[in-house]
């Protein structure tokens, strides 16, 4: 016979600084107000728990994970790549993480026990040989008995090839399963399976490894120098010239590719307003379906299941409830603005920063706020850097 008593999901509750807390079963709601141990012991201890460190022991071995950092953060890609060497790594074991860029996350909360910074690399500069120089002295330095990458389009996945091809290394590619002993891959258009050994160079597939870890590393932030001017890679001076980056009307850009958008639902009635917004903040502009289905806006600027599906830095939406075939459109955004009148709109619950306000007026405010902006400064330019103003609102 089942002798547990069942939990009452409508027990007594109070609200701390820290959130709600659940009555302990058998204390009286009056204590409730005047004890802040009111949660249950066990669950209080569950959220409060620290990680414990992966491992204490003198490394005797290294793993090097490498990665190009965004805005100062590593994306989902980077955190599973760092997450699947921190798994596979044993107690004598070090994880070095090596990233391009500046980098102001949690190194030790994403599993690394060694972070190696390089600011002077960029996103917005292409020095694919001076990256190539960096990573073949680190490895040099560390002597890693593997490296680690995210196998992407955005440059860790050509730096990886680029080193496995300089050093004359082993190299597994789009691997999409992994242990301490083996990788595996799909092949022949993903109708077969092929393994094999822990190679040198292991560039990992997106989505092969779950980020979250049950423990943390060391992060202890390692003061590295790279001149430039490493052997390792061949020693060769750099024959590309970086041009640039050439800005384009955010307009012209497609949905997929931007990283600033603004975003219009039916409840949008002044359209032409919205698109000087969209024009000032630079951003490019997307739509709801029913906006869309309204004849409000083409087609092409539909987001959702059954339209485009974004991974902006910034998404600001107007007048969109959030039903769940437009959510999934914008699942990879990083930051999301909700304004909406509606408090209890699904989107809300995506939101980072939700404004309860009117839409059109919110339009408006935000087109004076820039145009006061640019007379200020007294030049003609476009709003401060959109992405940069928004993150800065949700900070």
């Amino acid at each position: 016979m089942n002798t547990l008593k069942r939990i009452d999901p409508r027990r007594p509750f109070t609200i701390t600084a820290e959130g709600l807390k659940r009555i302990t079963l058998g204390m009286t709601a009056d204590v409730a107000g005047s004890l802040e141990v009111v949660a249950s012991a066990s669950g209080a201890a569950h959220r409060d728990q620290v990680k414990a460190r992966r491992t204490t022991a003198a490394p005797q071995r290294v793993l090097l994970v490498a990665a190009h950092a965004d805005r100062g953060a590593l994306d989902d890609h980077a955190r599973q790549t760092l997450a699947g060497a921190a798994l596979i790594a044993d107690t004598l074991t070090e994880v070095v993480l090596l990233v391009f860029g500046e980098f102001t996350g949690d190194a030790a909360a994403l599993g690394a026990d060694k972070l190696i910074e390089l600011p002077m690399f960029d996103r917005r500069s292409f020095a694919p040989v001076d990256e190539l120089n960096a990573l073949a002295a680190c490895v040099a330095a560390y002597a890693p008995v593997h490296v680690f990458l995210p196998d992407n389009a955005t440059g860790d996945g050509d730096l990886g090839r680029r080193y496995a091809a300089a050093a004359n290394a082993s190299v597994a590619t789009h691997v999409v399963e992994i242990d301490a002993t083996h990788v595996a891959s799909y092949v022949h258009a993903n109708t077969a399976f092929a393994a094999r050994s822990l190679p040198d160079v292991v560039l990992l597939a997106p989505n092969a490894v779950e980020p979250k870890l049950p423990f943390v590393g060391a992060g202890e932030r390692v003061v590295w120098r790279f001149d430039g001017a490493s052997s390792g890679a061949g020693g060769r001076e750099s024959t590309v010239r970086d041009l640039g980056i050439e800005e384009i009307d955010a307009a012209q850009l497609a949905l997929e590719e931007a990283d600033f958008i603004v975003s219009a639902g039916n409840g949008v009635s002044d359209v032409p307003a919205f698109e000087r917004l969209a024009a000032t903040l630079g951003a490019a502009i997307g739509a709801s379906r029913v906006a869309v289905d309204d004849g409000k806006f083409t087609r092409d600027k539909q987001i959702g299941a059954t339209g485009k599906t974004v991974e902006a830095s910034v998404y600001i939406a107007f007048c969109i409830s959030g039903a769940v075939q437009h959510l999934q459109g914008i699942k990879d955004c990083r930051h999301v603005i909700a304004v909406n009148l509606d408090a209890s709109a699904p989107i809300a619950k995506r939101a980072n920063l939700t404004v309860i306000a009117d839409a059109q007026e919110t339009i408006a405010a935000l087109n004076e706020a820039a145009a006061a902006a640019r007379n200020a400064r007294g030049t003609g330019a476009a709003l401060l850097n959109s992405s940069a103003v928004a993150e800065g609102a949700l900070a």
